[in-house]
């Protein structure tokens, strides 16, 4: 009987102790998720008002003219940015051909050939060196490389031209991707390289026709990611594709873009063509959620069968 009234005291005083202790971790534990989600909404605050801001300055002057026609001269209202859109498109897709295969063979190389040698050290700290130099940077290497004059050249290798932007963009957008390839074929599981060689396969058999599609879905996040990074840019395409009020000509022409016209009407004191400014802000800040959308989508696909 004794007995019976000692583990009920013990177990009473267990309890009242469990309720002592679990009292603070509990209102700790309410303040840490307040202050969570405030610092939540503080982000989401900023994020919000520039894409309500853009949109309401921006959607007003949406039409098909903003989509088909040139800018007009200063001062004159009508008209739209049709150039700088396809000159968008042409500079990002000449920056894609250029640093998707090299950044997917680099990434290739570092994750599956290298034996995490010196070099692959080497480069993968180069990579993340790069990933943090200022985009103005990377403009004036590829001024330096391909529109300053050189050698009695007088506009250098290209000149101002979509293909020294598209240089420009491409040293940009190559971190992330030799980044997020390396990490997607680092994830597939090393039991399936070790199957195929198991059956006589080749290592470039392995890699090519068994790692790369297992981490395709990561590849592409990275190509989406450094895309929407290079389409927003404004630096590098001054001192490389300049501008032009005109459609495209060619690729070896300097060429208008969207951060680059939003930055010239945006200064200028005539209201339409601030009006067109605010429309180009408008279509990038659509581009780079599509692109953002695309790379989330990408992600939640498996990265390995």
């Amino acid at each position: 009987m004794s007995s019976g009234i000692e583990e009920t005291g013990y177990d009473n005083l267990s309890s009242s102790l469990k309720k002592k202790t679990s009292a603070p971790r509990s209102i700790f534990g309410m303040v840490m998720t307040s202050l969570a989600t405030a610092c939540m909404i503080l982000t989401l605050i900023p994020l919000f008002a520039v894409l309500i801001y853009v949109a309401v300055q921006g959607f007003s002057r949406l039409n098909l003219d903003l989509f088909t026609k040139l800018p007009p001269p200063p001062g004159l209202s009508g008209g739209g940015i049709a150039n700088a859109i396809i000159g968008t498109l042409i500079v990002v897709g000449i920056s894609t051909a250029i640093a998707v295969p090299v950044g997917v063979l680099a990434a290739v190389y570092l994750s599956e050939f290298s034996g995490n040698n010196q070099i692959a050290r080497g480069v993968r700290f180069a990579t993340n060196v790069l990933s943090g130099v200022p985009s103005i940077i990377a403009g004036i290497f590829a001024y330096g490389l391909l529109v300053a004059p050189i050698l009695g050249m007088e506009g250098g290798l290209f000149g101002f031209s979509a293909i020294a932007g598209g240089v420009a963009l491409a040293v940009l957008m190559l971190p992330t991707i030799i980044r997020t390839t390396d990490e997607a074929l680092q994830i597939v599981p090393q039991d399936i390289r070790w199957a195929a060689f198991g059956v006589g396969a080749y290592n470039y058999q392995t890699v090519l026709k068994i790692v790369l599609p297992a981490a395709i879905p990561a590849i592409i996040t990275g190509v989406t990611l450094s895309v929407a990074r290079a389409a927003g840019e404004t630096a590098p395409l001054i001192f490389t594709a300049l501008y032009s009020n005109f459609w495209p000509k060619g690729i070896q022409e300097p060429i208008a873009t969207l951060s680059v016209l939003v930055y010239n009407f945006a200064i200028v004191p005539f209201k339409p063509q601030q009006e067109l400014a605010w429309a180009g802000s408008l279509i990038l800040v659509f581009l780079v959620l599509i692109t953002s959308v695309l790379a989330r989508w990408f992600t939640r696909q498996k990265v390995y069968r």
